[in-house]
């Protein structure tokens, strides 16, 4: 008993100080709303003026160096997953996935998208291969998965304007992966059931600390795809790093956050899914900009969108109108819930005998020769 009270004893620390470390942040400092322009006028302005960078900088350390990208520890920190765990973890999860999503199979598309998110891997930190599909999905998304599995909306793609647009997207999925952000969180929800331990073992009543322990399970489930703001604003950094090294212009990451705030203003509640945990405030638009200017050299040129992507994004437009003009062809048999049955007899009325007026809906007769 006294064994199993040290080990937990030296469980609650870890998690404590992990905890602690994690989420104990300070208040954001006040600011003088007279001195602070409106929001329109941020993003105005931002647009106005891009990004100057210097042709030559100073990295204070090698995780602000461009040129040590692939030869540094990125993802250190408390994780109880190793590397063949997150992958296994990440395949299973990968599983579900497909199953539960239609998947663009067109050669021509998949190719191209993969082929562009290798090459921002192969110019980063990753530490596990990738690979890479198209999910068949007019929402604006992208999501990585810890292990490297990575999936991309169709949607996302025929969002973006240019290539370079797609590319930063795609690198700041990849950095949660370099990162190893989703297993991290995996091990800070483990290490919070690991501290209700004594509740089970030595609470006033037994089932007390079960039923809080299952609470907490429940309380704080193991999420992969939800992060902080912190881990957000790291993955806009490495995000940034990955596309500049990759060859594309990092200014377009900003033209596209800022043109997804327009958006939203314009027509509120329109923010894509990719953004919906973390939207893209002027705060976080004017961090990417510092950092460009800071971290990033001038390049002479930059790729900012190709043909093929034009033509993958062509190709793309034309599979999706066509599967939505097939899946609205009619004589398709639909389904329809009971709910949408009810309010079609509510429109319809009722019949004498107490039936909706579904048409479709069997009915029992009495034949007139049984009377």
């Amino acid at each position: 008993m006294q064994e199993i009270l040290r080990r937990t004893s030296q469980v609650i620390m870890v998690g404590a100080l992990a905890a602690s470390s994690a989420w104990a942040q300070s208040p954001p400092p006040t600011q003088d709303p007279t001195k602070v322009p409106p929001p329109s006028e941020q993003t105005q302005k931002s647009q106005e003026k891009p990004v100057q960078q210097q042709d030559t900088v100073s990295p204070k350390n090698t995780k602000e160096d461009v040129e040590a990208v692939g030869n540094r520890s990125v993802g250190k920190g408390i994780n109880f997953y190793s590397l063949e765990k997150e992958i296994a973890l990440g395949k299973g999860l990968a599983q579900e996935v497909e199953r539960s999503s239609k998947m663009i199979d067109d050669p021509v598309v998949t190719e191209y998208v993969n082929r562009v998110g290798q090459n921002l891997v192969r110019n980063s930190d990753a530490r596990v291969p990738f690979t890479i599909k198209v999910i068949d999905s007019d929402e604006v998304n992208a999501f990585a998965l810890p292990g490297g599995f990575f999936y991309v909306n169709s949607g996302l793609i025929l969002r973006a304007q240019e290539e370079s647009e797609l590319a930063g997207v795609m690198a700041h999925e990849i950095s949660h992966v370099t990162a190893r952000h989703g297993t991290k969180n995996a091990t800070k929800g483990q290490m919070m059931q690991l501290a209700t331990i004594p509740l089970i073992l030595l609470g006033p009543a037994g089932w007390t600390g079960y039923a809080l322990y299952e609470g907490l399970n429940i309380a704080i489930p193991l999420t992969y795809l939800k992060f902080s703001r912190d881990a957000e604003r790291e993955a806009d950094f490495l995000g940034l790093q990955y596309m500049y090294k990759a060859g594309y212009d990092p200014n377009s990451f900003v033209t596209f956050f800022e043109r997804i705030q327009t958006d939203e203003k314009r027509r509120p509640g329109t923010i894509p899914k990719v953004f919906a945990t973390h939207p893209p405030t002027p705060d976080r638009i004017e961090s990417a900009q510092k950092e460009i200017a800071r971290i990033l050299p001038n390049r002479p040129e930059y790729i900012v969108t190709t043909s093929e992507f034009d033509s993958v994004k062509a190709r793309l437009r034309n599979i999706m109108f066509a599967r939505k003009v097939q899946d609205n062809a009619p004589g398709k048999p639909t389904l329809r819930t009971r709910t949408e049955q009810q309010q079609k007899g509510q429109t319809q009325g009722q019949d004498p005998n107490g039936n909706g007026g579904d048409d479709d809906r069997p009915t029992l007769k009495r034949r007139p020769d049984s009377q």
